[in-house]
């Protein structure tokens, strides 16, 4: 009997081109590390997706409270999916906190899914409920399945001998097994993980493993009369090849890696940990086969000193930081500047000012990224747009560092660094090699330029080519210190023509969507591509005139953005601050551009964006 109700049950699977699910629970929960080996699963199911994870900034806030709670969501379907969804379709609360600060995010008629063994009176009031709400009517608006997903874990490994608060770890294993059942994912991959993680402690891995098969059970079982039901999800269309999930930091990391090869040099990362940006000292560590050597520094100032003394001894220095240690890096910056030496500077933006936000993603480096240092100090500034464009705009900003012969900022967030999607892993001989060449000729000056304004590279200790560099302004011709007037002003334009000369070896800007006849043009950086793109393309269908153009190279600009602009009366400016960019293209272009600002520590929603739109051309 029961095997044809779960033949039926399987047949009315609810077809679905796209779901958002969203895990919520303490900040002890697991909710990154279940979120995560559910996201493998559904990679190896084919669809595609997008993530977001979101977690407090504390290293344990006090159990049970709202500034603790850690979520995952995960958006994913058979079409394209550009964001990590604006509303979740599902939302799994693992206590009243968690149901507390997600609620409002869910969709009208979601379903949410509860642990009624923590919606104790103790954690209610923690949460500020003053009833049980899976009790009252405040659900009414949505699908509800509350059952004791604490008390079925520990019954499901009470065979292992654990400690109620040891086998209370295993929940967020039995939640996935429930939801690996809902949307027919495979076990095998998850079962491999935990023999993998705990292959020093089989009786934990063991434990993990029945929790895991037993919230799947419960789903084949027991809860089919309490409504929860079953999401068929199909595989997108995708190109033929190697595919991979990676996250923001993972590309990046491999980006630097593969920029550094193909310039031909070694790869020196000089880093201090920071929220969000220590994920790429903790992927380089582990690449050193590939000519990488990491460097943990004992402050910021440090971290940026020794990759520039590593560029000076003729590898290709890269540093990476957050906003509070862009700050510190400052002064260094400068002297990467004055010096003329190839350097990386990942700046992965959070929110601020000061220690701001830590975990929460924002745009508001830009004009740190841009001006931030002191006297004329030009820089290159490349924004990455979601976690796989990270891996190529590294190798641009590698490109660009050595060919120039300068410091080049790279753009990434919170939201960047973090997320993660599918990536089709590309040839390396598909990327243009561009070997980087140190001088060995006879005697020069320092600063003897090439077509592009580039300084010889020399490294020291090469026979007859002892010179001098340094933060103290040089004399054009010889490299001396010269604080003559006129060498300064020289030296000055000369710093600047060189910058804004990488703009010859950039493409020219494109658009996304649309093109210049369109009523409106939405021009967005960095991480606000997704749902830009989604908000556009949802306004074009509804017949609408409006065109997406995204910017990667943000200084210098390409250099037909500003033509670009101006054949369009409207201009809308979505960023996640108070308005940088739309100032810069002002400022640059003379051009009357609007802004749509978000400083939540959230990235954009879709429908925001297409309010906006909708504003706009009204």
């Amino acid at each position: 009997m029961m095997a044809t109700k779960l033949k039926d049950q399987t047949a009315a699977a609810s077809e679905r081109e796209a779901v958002t699910v969203r895990f919520a629970g303490d900040s002890g929960d697991g909710m990154q590390l279940t979120g995560g080996q559910f996201t493998q699963s559904t990679a190896l199911a084919g669809s595609d997706l997008a993530t977001f994870p979101d977690f407090p900034a504390e290293i344990r806030a006090p159990q049970g409270t709202t500034f603790g709670v850690s979520a995952f969501q995960i958006n994913f379907g058979s079409e394209a999916i550009e964001t990590a969804g604006d509303a979740p379709d599902i939302l799994i609360a693992m206590n009243p906190a968690a149901l507390k600060t997600n609620l409002s995010a869910l969709k009208p008629g979601g379903l949410i899914i509860a642990d009624t063994g923590e919606f104790g009176p103790r954690n209610l009031k923690k949460a500020g409920y003053e009833e049980n709400p899976l009790e009252t009517d405040e659900l009414k608006d949505y699908q509800l399945v509350a059952f004791d997903i604490s008390a079925q874990t520990l019954e499901s490994v009470k065979e292992f001998g654990l400690g109620n608060k040891e086998a209370l770890r295993s929940k967020n294993m039995w939640t996935l097994g429930l939801v690996l059942w809902m949307f027919d994912r495979d076990r095998q991959p998850i079962r491999d993980w935990l023999h993998s993680k705990f292959a020093k402690n089989l009786d934990i891995a063991l434990a993990n493993e029945a929790a895991l098969n037993a919230g799947h059970a419960y789903g084949e079982t027991a809860e089919i009369a309490q409504g929860l039901g079953r999401y068929h999800v199909g595989a997108a269309e995708v190109e033929p090849g190697l595919y991979r999930t990676v996250t923001g930091g993972e590309a990046l990391s491999l980006g630097l890696v593969a920029g550094a090869s193909l310039v031909d040099l070694p790869l020196f990362f000089g880093s201090y940990p920071i929220t969000p940006a220590s994920p790429l000292l903790h992927t380089l560590s582990r690449l050193k086969e590939f000519g990488v050597t990491t460097f943990q520094a004992e402050d910021e100032i440090a971290a940026i000193c020794a990759s520039i003394g590593a560029s000076y001894a003729g590898q290709l220095g890269v540093t990476s930081s957050s906003g509070p240690g862009i700050a510190l890096k400052g002064e260094a910056m400068g002297l990467a500047v004055m010096t003329e030496l190839p350097l990386v500077i990942v700046n992965s933006q959070r929110g601020g000012p000061s220690t701001g936000l830590p975990t929460k993603t924002e745009q508001s480096d830009l004009y740190q990224a841009l001006y931030g240092r002191n006297g004329d100090a030009p820089m290159p500034v490349i924004a990455a747009r979601s976690p796989v464009d990270a891996f190529d705009c590294a190798i641009e900003a590698c490109r660009i560092a050595v060919e120039y012969m300068t410091p080049v900022m790279l753009l990434t967030d919170g939201y960047i660094g973090n997320a993660a999607e599918p990536w089709r892993v590309p040839a390396i001989e598909s990327y243009e090699r561009r070997p980087a060449t140190h001088y060995a000729g006879e005697a020069v000056s320092p600063y003897k330029r090439d077509e592009k304004l580039a300084r010889v590279w020399i490294k020291p200790g090469t026979p007859g080519l002892m010179h001098r560099i340094g933060g103290i302004e040089k004399n054009a011709d010889t490299g001396n210190i010269d604080y003559a007037p006129a060498n300064h002003q020289k030296m000055t334009d000369i710093r600047q023509a060189k910058i804004n000369g990488v703009a010859d070896t950039i493409p020219d800007q494109g658009f996304e969507l649309g093109g210049p006849d369109d009523d409106l043009v939405v021009v967005g950086w960095g991480s606000t591509y997704g749902p830009i793109h989604q908000a556009v393309k949802r306004a074009r269908r509804g017949g609408a005139k409006v065109a997406q153009v995204h910017i990667r190279h943000l200084w210098p600009m390409p250099k037909n953005l500003g033509p670009l602009l101006k054949d369009f009366d409207r201009i809308l400016v979505p960023e996640m601050n108070t308005g940088q960019l739309k100032t810069v293209l002002r400022d640059q272009f003379l051009v009357d551009a609007k802004p749509l600002n978000k400083v939540s520590g959230q990235p954009f929603k879709i429908a925001e964006i297409g309010n906006a739109i909708e504003e706009a051309l009204s």
